[in-house]
């Protein structure tokens, strides 16, 4: 499994409970690197072999050679879990710049599309490949919108939904299948709310409390996993009942 942006938060925690699981684990980070080694030395200590590349999934060389990388120490791809993202401070819309715009787009669509791209090139059936799963990391945003926060996030986010639904379609006769994970709101320290403010947010959910990284991390690897065989184009709200 290849998780993408997994020094930290819902990648780190997917990172862990995956190599529990069984899985060989690699991920990537782009500027967090003592978490990165510090995650590497914890699996260590559990006893798995976990390989950490640096890299910005918004450049297609990056990407070309993370996977290379990977390839080169494992042999094969079975999984990717798309989870790097990014989130601008909250904005109104009038006052978000283009630059802004592109920044959050390259990270959190192109670079999900990049790094798929190569992967359906080593999964698929049709190229050879042994077939596989990749899983987007999406949110719920894509559908609440997030007016007077961050429409961005949430337009990019809605992207992902889109092109999850559609690869799902165009590889399933290849051995790929194609799954969204779309998240509410998780405690990986990201949210720069007030108390107050995150004490009203809470009264939105359903259940009164952000999610834990490893509960997210919990719906992504059942998808990766043959309990989930038969499963393809979802998008999987775990948002607390929002």
């Amino acid at each position: 499994m290849l998780v993408t942006g997994g020094s930290r938060g819902i990648g780190a925690a997917t990172v862990l409970l995956a190599a529990k699981q069984g899985w060989r684990v690699a991920f990537c980070w782009r500027s967090r690197a003592v978490a990165a080694q510090e995650l590497v030395q914890c699996l260590a200590g559990l006893g798995h072999d976990t390989l950490a590349v640096q890299a910005d999934v918004s450049d297609e060389m990056q990407v070309q050679n993370l996977f290379d990388r990977v390839l080169q120490a494992t042999g094969r791809i079975d999984c990717l879990v798309n989870n790097a993202g990014m989130v601008a401070a909250c904005s109104p819309f009038a006052d978000m710049s283009l630059a802004r715009w592109q920044q959050t787009f390259a990270t959190n669509v192109f670079g999900s599309m990049l790094c798929a791209r190569v992967a359906v090139h080593h999964m698929s059936t049709a190229h050879g490949g042994r077939g596989g799963n990749i899983i987007n990391v999406g949110s719920v945003a894509s559908r609440l919108g997030a007016g007077g926060r961050y429409i961005d996030y949430a337009a990019s986010k809605g992207a992902i939904d889109s092109f999850t639904v559609g690869l799902a379609q165009e590889v399933a006769q290849e051995g790929i299948r194609v799954n969204a994970v779309r998240p509410g709101v998780v405690d990986t320290g990201i949210h720069a709310d007030s108390p107050e403010q995150m004490q009203r947010r809470m009264q939105a959910i359903p259940l009164r409390r952000m999610a834990a990284p490893e509960e997210i991390a919990q719906a992504i690897v059942w998808l990766a996993s043959p309990a989930a065989s038969y499963v393809t184009g979802l998008l999987m709200d775990v948002s607390g009942g929002r």
